[in-house]
Formats: structure tokens, sequence, C-alpha cells
């Protein structure tokens, strides 16, 4: 499986050293070189330097190729940018975006863009430990 996953913050070098050793084709791609230390030195992927809304650095990435695109960006509106490029231009088959905002996940999902959401995840998490 070939996933493009931009991003390399927290969310996505941990994401992608965890895809990485099981044996999956990944690409990180970030703005900022420094993002890609976070990223273990068992890391197997490729790494592309510049700004992932940028149609040529997308195809450098091969995204017409990628199975999964994942936006993790601490940007919202990035990552909605990302995902319908995704899914509207280049056809990739899944895509999957991170939103702080739990009303855009909707949106998002009308639009046919799956979304993880820290914010309605830790409320289901908390509600789990104090109500079980």
């Amino acid at each position: 499986m070939y996933i493009l996953i931009v991003g390399c913050g927290k969310a996505g070098s941990h994401l992608a050293n965890s895809i990485s050793r099981k044996g999956e084709d990944v690409v990180v791609i970030d703005n900022r070189e420094e993002a890609f230390n976070n990223l273990s030195t068992e890391f197997t992927g490729f790494t592309l330097l510049g700004d992932a809304t940028e149609f040529e650095l997308l195809k450098e990435a091969k995204i017409d190729n990628a199975d999964v695109v994942i936006a993790t960006t601490t940007d919202d509106n990035v990552n909605s940018m990302i995902a319908q490029i995704a899914k509207d231009i280049f056809e990739v088959p899944k895509v999957l975006a991170r939103t702080f905002a739990p009303r855009r996940e909707k949106i998002y999902n009308q639009l046919g863009i799956d979304t993880i959401c820290p914010t309605t995840l830790s409320v289901t998490e908390f509600e789990k430990a104090i109500l079980d």
C-alpha cells in the first residue's frame, strides 16, 4: 500500500513511523525541514520538503499512485484543501483529514472525506472514563 502523509508534526510523524514499521510505502510532506527530525531512525519512507497544496510537489510525491492520503497538519483549512485535491483532482481512493473542530466533521464527510477529530475522540474517552 502506498500512503502519503501531509504534516510531520507529532501526529503525522508518529503515524508515519508506525506505518513504516509495518512495511508499507510511506511518503511524508512537510513545509518545515526540522519537522522531519520527528521521524525515527528506523523510518524507511521518503520525505519531501514543501507546500503540499502545490500540484507540482504532489506530483513529485506520486499522489496519483497513492492508495491513501492523510492530512495531519495543525491547520484545518490546509487539511481540507489537501483532502479535496487528493479526492477530487487525483481521485485517491481513501482520503483522511484531521480536523480540530467537531462541527467541520459533518461537512468533510459530506464531501466524501473521512475525518479524525482529536477533540471528539478526547471527549468520548473522557466520558467513558467518567461514566463507565
